[in-house]
């Protein structure tokens, strides 16, 4: 062979890999949202049970403050791609009918999709018909105009053998593949929530009923997704240096002392709200801030904001960094959240009363008339998400350090 064709072989791979590498890193940080946005969470009880804990849609609202972002959780547990477990009546509509007008009247620009789960359970045999109901239903996600991230299977968690979990999971592990290959071909985002999930809950406990997240498990599950989409940022690290009577700051701003127990007084200006941290584990946070304090003398000091203790400890400890879980930051976030909680919950029984086949379905003529009450409902939610969307930008932080007498 020649030497200029072995060169411009050469060249051809360099280029290829160089194409690859970067089409997998753009991948991976292409996900953006844009003002106005509706973001989507379609699936089985993955997203039907998160909407009594809300922190998928708060990770994503809390990073994306400054935009406009809605959201709606069409979870349903028990379905699949083909809608089958939304045959709450008689047909019409068939439920996969059901299915895509429960989609289209969400009118979604972003789409969450988690299915596979209860698929999984017809094994390779069922392989085929999955990806065919998939493609199928990303097929109608892209005619609406919306694009699709989609997430792996999760795996059964139990520590009772006689369960043959390992079966159950090589099974999802094979939907999960099943669902990579699908977005793989058809140029999607794929999350792989499986793994992350099974490695975390060899050390927390974060699945009950071996199949269902529970609190714990949905906090990690958003930080989770924050990572994969490229939203996750390093911990924020404060550090002041006290002189005498004056003080530097890095990564804060100091103001003028007006108390005069107060050793010093500073600012710090957050990218993002905090998640807060489940009740059962109130010990964790990812993205705490940290707070460093040198030039103290021996003692122990604490800091304050909005005249509520936010963290004590020794000076030793504040030179080394202090992880800061609590104060003004945290309370907007749990505040937005609670938001979250009760906007989902009014979307939830609306477009899923509990006496639908008599509102809604093949009885509406006995009922029906209630259908204005569930449509004024639109009312509470839309200012919820006008509260949402105006209260998620984070404030500025006022600490003030005392020595604890």
């Amino acid at each position: 062979m020649r030497r200029f064709e072995v060169r411009y072989i050469i060249l051809l791979l360099f280029a290829f890999l160089g194409h690859f590498v970067s089409a997998q890193t753009s991948s991976k940080n292409s996900f953006d949202l844009k003002d106005g946005d509706r973001v989507v969470f379609l699936g089985n009880s993955i997203f039907e049970n998160e909407f009594q804990y809300g922190y998928l849609e708060l990770a994503l609202t809390t990073r994306f403050a400054d935009k406009g972002i809605t959201f709606r959780n069409l979870g349903w547990t028990g379905d699949n791609v083909w809608g089958e477990a939304r045959s709450t009546y008689t047909n019409p509509p068939t439920p996969y009918e059901h299915l895509i007008e429960d989609i289209t009247k969400t009118k979604p620009t972003v789409v969450f999709l988690g299915y596979g789960g209860v698929e999984a359970q017809e094994g390779q045999a069922g392989v085929a018909h999955f990806k065919e109901g998939l493609n199928k239903l990303l097929d109608k996600i892209e005619e609406l105009g919306a694009k699709t991230v989609l997430l792996s299977t999760i795996p059964v968690v139990s520590t009772d053998t006689s369960q043959h979990i390992d079966n159950r999971n090589a099974d999802l592990e094979l939907y999960s593949k099943a669902i990579s290959d699908v977005a793989t071909q058809r140029g999607k985002l794929f999350i792989d929530i499986y793994n992350p999930i099974l490695n975390t809950s060899k050390k927390e406990a974060i699945v009950e009923n071996t199949v269902h997240l529970n609190e714990l498990g949905y906090y990690y599950l958003a930080t989770i997704l924050e990572k994969a989409l490229g939203l996750d940022a390093a911990k924020a690290t404060t550090a002041i240096t006290i002189s005498g009577k004056k003080a530097e700051a890095s990564n804060a701003r100091i103001v003028a002392n007006d108390n005069e127990t107060a050793l010093v007084k500073f600012t710090v200006e957050n990218q993002y709200l905090p998640l807060p941290s489940p009740q059962s584990a109130s010990w964790i946070v990812d993205n705490a801030r940290i707070v460093r304090i040198s030039g103290l003398k021996k003692g122990y000091y604490t800091l304050t904001s909005e005249n509520n203790e936010v963290a004590s400890a020794s000076a030793k400890e504040w030179e080394k960094g202090v992880d800061i879980k609590q104060g003004p930051q945290f309370n907007q976030s749990a505040e937005i959240r609670n938001m979250i909680l009760k906007k989902n919950e009014l979307h939830f029984f609306q477009y899923r009363p509990l006496n639908q086949t008599y509102i809604i379905g093949f009885r509406r003529y006995e009922q029906g008339r209630h259908v204005k009450g569930l449509e004024e409902q639109n009312l509470l939610i839309k200012w919820l998400e006008g509260q949402i969307i105006l209260n998620s930008e984070p404030k500025e932080v006022v600490y003030e350090l005392r020595k604890l007498e």
